[in-house]
């Protein structure tokens, strides 16, 4: 069963694929499997190459290289969902990379409803470097992952336990905001503000300082390109402007 999913899923153009019972994922602060999908047995996870367009200064030019991998990786996803359902005739549910998610003071929009780390990690795609990202053995930590849930019972892929990460600590030195100071920890609040400069934060400051402004400072406001940067990641949904974490680590590169 597992060789003919891994034969479908490779023939998409996905670089790598894993798998791992529900018993055997774990992670601490996203909900449990059973409460997304109560029957799942187990959880496919494929891997997607980063592309080289997160090396780009241009930050329009970067995030649309990861809009790419996104696109191609929820048309994925859905294939094998359908091919799990129309000729293994079983219940799929999809993970996609990214969002939505679920918003609230609680989880500041940085908890995933299945963390595709720990998954990964499950499922013996790669282990987790001193940047808190998983790294693959032949991918490095430019990697993506994206998830399906499935009621048929899948063996487990052996886990990787060579330690990739080298302990350079090029990420650390290259985070902007010192997110990665702390071993073992990524401060969401530090990373947010240096990657996402245009998201929820930002958005509700511009607004803020909006109604307190004059009619003057208003119309100057709505003319800065502050606002219209705010606009487009809008309607985007999200808009990276660091990549820095992803693209310095000299794993796989």
């Amino acid at each position: 069963m597992k060789d003919k999913i891994r034969e479908f899923v490779l023939g998409m153009g996905v670089d790598d694929v894993g798998f791992a019972k529900i018993s055997d994922y774990n992670s601490p602060r996203s909900p449990k499997i059973e409460s997304i999908f109560p029957k799942a047995q187990s959880i496919i996870v494929l891997a997607y190459k980063e592309l080289s367009t997160c090396e780009s200064p241009n930050m329009q030019v970067a995030m649309n290289g990861r809009l790419d991998v996104m696109e191609f990786s929820r048309s994925c996803n859905y294939k094998l969902a359908k091919f799990i359902e129309k000729e293994l005739h079983a219940k799929a549910m999809t993970i996609s990379v990214s969002y939505p998610l679920e918003m609230s003071h609680k989880t500041s929009g940085a908890i995933g409803d299945v963390s595709l780390r720990h998954a990964a990690v499950a499922a013996g795609l790669g282990v987790f470097g001193r940047h808190n990202l998983v790294i693959h053995p032949e991918l490095g930590t430019r990697v993506l992952f994206t998830a399906v849930l499935t009621n048929l019972e899948l063996p487990t892929d052996p886990p990787i336990t060579d330690n990739f990460c080298i302990e350079c600590n090029i990420c650390v030195e290259n985070c902007p905001g010192g997110a990665l100071d702390e071993k073992s920890k990524t401060h969401v609040g530090k990373c947010l503000k240096n990657s996402q400069p245009y998201g929820l934060g930002a958005d509700m400051a511009f607004r803020k300082k909006l109604v307190d402004s004059t009619s003057d400072e208003q119309k100057a406001m709505l003319k800065d390109e502050h606002y219209w940067r705010l606009y487009q990641a809008g309607f985007i949904g999200f808009q990276y402007s660091c990549f820095n974490c992803l693209k310095s680590c000299p794993i796989a590169q």
